[in-house]
C-alpha cells in the first residue's frame, strides 16, 4: 500500500485514516483519483479543503461519505454529481467497495460491530489491490453472470448455525468469528496454520472467485493461462472436491509438501492450490508497494554477494516478468522475519517459495496480465 500526504499540511496519511494526525481535518479515500483528501463541511456534502500541501488537482468538486462512515465502516468518499469517476450514481449510498456488500451481521450488537469494522478495514484494502490490478470487479446490478458478491455472516445460536468462511458461485462468506483475534488464533494454532489473517482470508477466497472468472471462464483457445495450462501446473481441478477434503483432515499433507506448494492446506485439491498461490501474489504486490513508498532497501553489511540484498524501488503492479517481484520478495521476508524475532513474534512471513512454486506465482502473474490491460 502506497503512502498518502494531506493536501493541507502535508502530513502523511495511511490508507484507513479518517483524519489528518496534525491539523484534525476528516479525510477520506477518492478511488477515482486514488488519493486521500483532507475534506471539509459544506452543508450536506463536502468539499476538498485547500492548504500548501501537495496539488490534488480540480478542487471544484463536491462529495459524500459512503453511507457506512456514519458507523466507522468506511472511509471512501463518492462524487456528487450524475455520474462520479467511481462509478456510482447520483443517488448511490454505498461507496464502489461496500456496494459489493449483500450482507452484513446486526451492528445494534457492539460485538458484532466491532468485527464488522475490522473485516470492512480488510476489504477495502483487497479492494484497492484488485483496481490496482485493473482485474474486473462486477456488481451485483451489472448483468454480469457471476458478480462479486460479500457476505458477512454471524454464527447463529445453535450449533448446526456456524459460519464458514468460503466461496460458492461469486459469493464470499467472511466468518465474523474470524475478526475475533483470540478465536482466529486459536484456530490458527488448531489447525496447525502458520498464517492467519482477515486479510488472507479476503485473499484466498477472491482466489476461488477468478479462478472462475480468469481460468475457468477464460478464453476458449486455451493457450500459456488456459484450464490445460492450469492442470499441467496445478492438478486437475476436476478432482473430486469433497473426497480430497476429506483425506486432507484425515491424512494431512504430504511429507514433502513444501518442496512444491506454498502452504500444506495448498496441497488439498488444485483450486487450493490456486487460491493460496493466489493469495501469496496480492501479498507480494500489497507488501512491496508498502516497502517501496517507505524507501525501504535490503542490503546487510555482511552480505558481500547480494543473496539478501533488494532494491525496492518499483511499482510492483507494473512489473513485466515474476522474478523481478520474487527477486524483491525473498530478502525482503528475511529481514522483516528477523525484525519480527527481534521484537519476540513469530515469522512474519513463515512460507518459502521453491521452484514450482515460483511457477505457480509465474502463472498467477500471467493471468491476470494476459487477461486484463495494465492498470
Amino acid at each position: 500500500m502506497r503512502l498518502f500526504q494531506c493536501q493541507c499540511c502535508g502530513q502523511v496519511l495511511h490508507f484507513e485514516n479518517t483524519a489528518c494526525l496534525n491539523c484534525g481535518r476528516d479525510v477520506g479515500y477518492l478511488p477515482g483519483r486514488d488519493a486521500m483528501a483532507a475534506v471539509e463541511a459544506e452543508g450536506p456534502v463536502w468539499h476538498l479543503a485547500e492548504g500548501s500541501g501537495p496539488n490534488l488537482g480540480d478542487t471544484s468538486g463536491r462529495y459524500r461519505f459512503c453511507a457506512n462512515w456514519e458507523m466507522s465502516g468506511c472511509n471512501w468518499l463518492l462524487d456528487v454529481g450524475s455520474v462520479s469517476s467511481s462509478g456510482a450514481s447520483a443517488d448511490e449510498t454505498y461507496c464502489r467497495a461496500c456496494r459489493h456488500n449483500r450482507t452484513v451481521p446486526d451492528l445494534s450488537d457492539p460485538g458484532n460491530r466491532a468485527r464488522w469494522q475490522k473485516i470492512e478495514t480488510a476489504k477495502r484494502r483487497l479492494i484497492y489491490t484488485l483496481r490496482r490490478l485493473g482485474l474486473p470487479m462486477p456488481l451485483a446490478d451489472d448483468g454480469h453472470p457471476e458478480p462479486m458478491i460479500f457476505d458477512f455472516l454471524a454464527d447463529g445460536p445453535d450449533p448446526s448455525e456456524q459460519v464458514t468462511t468460503g466461496h460458492a458461485d461469486g459469493v464470499i462468506t467472511i466468518a465474523l468469528t474470524e475478526a475475533d483475534d483470540a478465536h482466529r488464533e486459536k484456530l490458527r494454532q488448531d489447525m496447525g496454520e502458520g498464517y492467519r489473517t482477515l486479510l488472507g482470508h479476503f485473499r484466498h477466497e477472491i482466489g476461488h472467485y477468478y479462478w472462475d472468472l480468469l481460468i475457468r471462464d477464460g478464453s476458449e483457445d486455451g493457450g500459456t493461462t488456459g484450464i490445460e495450462a492450469f492442470r499441467a501446473l496445478f492438478g486437475d481441478e476436476r478432482a473430486d472436491y469433497g473426497a480430497a477434503l476429506q483425506a486432507h483432515y484425515r491424512d494431512g499433507p504430504p511429507a514433502d509438501w513444501q518442496a512444491s506448494h506454498v502452504s500444506a492446506y495448498a496441497t488439498m485439491h488444485p483450486w487450493e492450490d490456486w487460491a493460496e498461490t493466489w493469495a501469496h501474489y496480492l501479498h507480494m504486490v500489497d507488501t512491496i508497494e508498502t516497502a517501496t513508498a517507505f524507501g525501504m532497501s535490503v542490503a546487510p553489511r555482511i552480505d558481500p554477494e547480494g543473496k539478501l540484498s533488494a532494491e525496492l524501488d518499483f511499482d510492483p503492479y507494473r512489473a513485466l516478468d515474476i522474478r523481478q517481484l520474487v527477486t524483491a520478495w525473498m530478502p525482503l521476508t528475511v529481514a522483516l522475519n528477523a525484525m519480527n524475532r527481534a521484537m519476540g513474534q513469530q515469522d512474519f512471513y513463515p512460507f518459502v517459495l521453491p521452484e514450482p512454486v515460483q511457477a505457480k506465482l509465474a502463472f498467477v502473474h500471467a493471468a491476470i496480465r494476459t487477461r486484463i490491460a495494465p492498470a
